[in-house]
């Protein structure tokens, strides 16, 4: 869809080009009988111009719409002044307009998402350079310390927030189909704040989600075209289900964070750990299960909230499966994590997500 559409816009965008040569009686235009004067040549070109400059920044800028824009409505106007040589190019306008419009819409939607970042950055902007030592970790499991050194943490700057990036598949259920995605995650660890924005398609149209969690609040919108809501939801349950996300992220993606005073280590029994982790006055427990190497392959937690079809949400154990361990901009960890539902008629695996690459410790200018 998206290449037909690029041709659409560069066919309509290069018919441009006759105005302008038959305005500047460069080649004989027989096409066109409309008498077009050079000032209307100018503004031809310049509609051809803006239609390229579109489809070059389609692929490099979320604002290709602003030329996009410019052109279809200069376009439109010199269809209205030769009528009768060129009203069929009002369908590719209208066509390009209401594109335009969805990717407006989108860029406004995810606008929202890059504001909070800035704003949380601003807020956590105090970066300490102190390693991770051995003896910052002295205190933990020996499970969660074995972890911590696998990953290549060890000797390396404390993480204070990271930035992550994703590709996969989720689902609501198992009649649902799956839906591919692309995400990118901002987390922050002073200030606990999570900022996860999803760009998926759903039946071949555009469905972006947006999870703002901070000092435990949080909020889940995900808006078809990035502007009819489909799905939204806030309150008590949750905080509790961001806040259990909020540490398997520290555990899974950032295990340096383990040091966090706000983790209450409870009890290990060989290569399992439970613990507590609170914040903002909510505490939510989860226990960490580890191989022999020392990874950490599954994170299981029975406070986390299912979101139903009917808008309740009931608490349901909820785990995620990790595997396939490798370097990851200089860091051991697992590359691919499911998130798993298990309901009592069964589980329900919802979520497949590979990780792309993660970034500890930047600084938003």
């Amino acid at each position: 869809m998206r290449v037909l559409f690029i041709i659409l816009m560069l066919f309509h965008g290069l018919i441009h080009l006759m105005g302008f040569v038959k305005a500047f009686q460069i080649a004989e235009m027989n096409q066109l009988q409309t008498p077009i004067s050079k000032p209307m040549g100018i503004l031809w070109l310049i509609a051809a111009i803006l239609f390229v400059l579109a489809i070059v920044l389609f692929y490099i800028s979320d604002y290709w719409f602003v030329p996009a824009t410019a052109a279809a409505l200069i376009s439109s106007a010199l269809i209205i002044s030769s009528w009768s040589d060129a009203r069929f190019g009002t369908i590719p306008n209208v066509i390009i307009l209401i594109v335009c419009f969805f990717a407006f819409t989108s860029c406004s939607f995810k606008g929202v998402y890059q504001k909070d970042i800035t704003s949380a950055t601003k807020i956590n902007s105090d970066i300490q350079n102190s390693l991770l030592s051995e003896e910052d970790i002295i205190s933990l499991p020996v499970p969660v310390q074995n972890y911590i050194r696998l990953t290549g943490s060890i000797g390396k700057p404390k993480v204070q927030n990271f930035k992550v990036a994703f590709e996969g598949k989720i689902r609501s259920d198992e009649q649902t189909a799956w839906m591919e995605f692309n995400s990118e995650q901002h987390n922050f660890m002073a200030t606990p704040t999570r900022l996860f924005f999803m760009g998926a398609r759903m039946k071949g149209l555009p469905v972006a989600g947006y999870h703002h969690f901070k000092n435990g609040k949080a909020i889940m919108d995900i808006r078809l075209f990035s502007l009819i809501k489909v799905q939204y939801a806030e309150g008590n349950e949750m905080d509790i289900s961001e806040t259990v996300t909020f540490f398997n992220d520290m555990c899974c993606m950032a295990p340096a964070t383990l040091i966090d005073k706000r983790i209450d280590w409870i009890e290990t029994k060989g290569d399992t750990v439970k613990c507590g982790f609170t914040n903002n006055g909510i505490t939510i427990h989860a226990t960490l299960f580890f191989n022999k190497k020392g990874e950490l392959i599954n994170f299981k937690s029975n406070d986390r909230y299912a979101y139903a079809k009917n808008g309740t949400m009931t608490q349901v154990p909820w785990q995620t499966p990790l595997k396939e361990y490798a370097l990851i901009d200089g860091f051991y960890l697992p590359s691919q994590a499911e998130l798993v539902y298990n309901y009592p008629e069964g589980d329900l695996t919802y979520g497949m997500f590979n990780l792309k690459s993660i970034r500890y410790n930047f600084q938003k200018k």
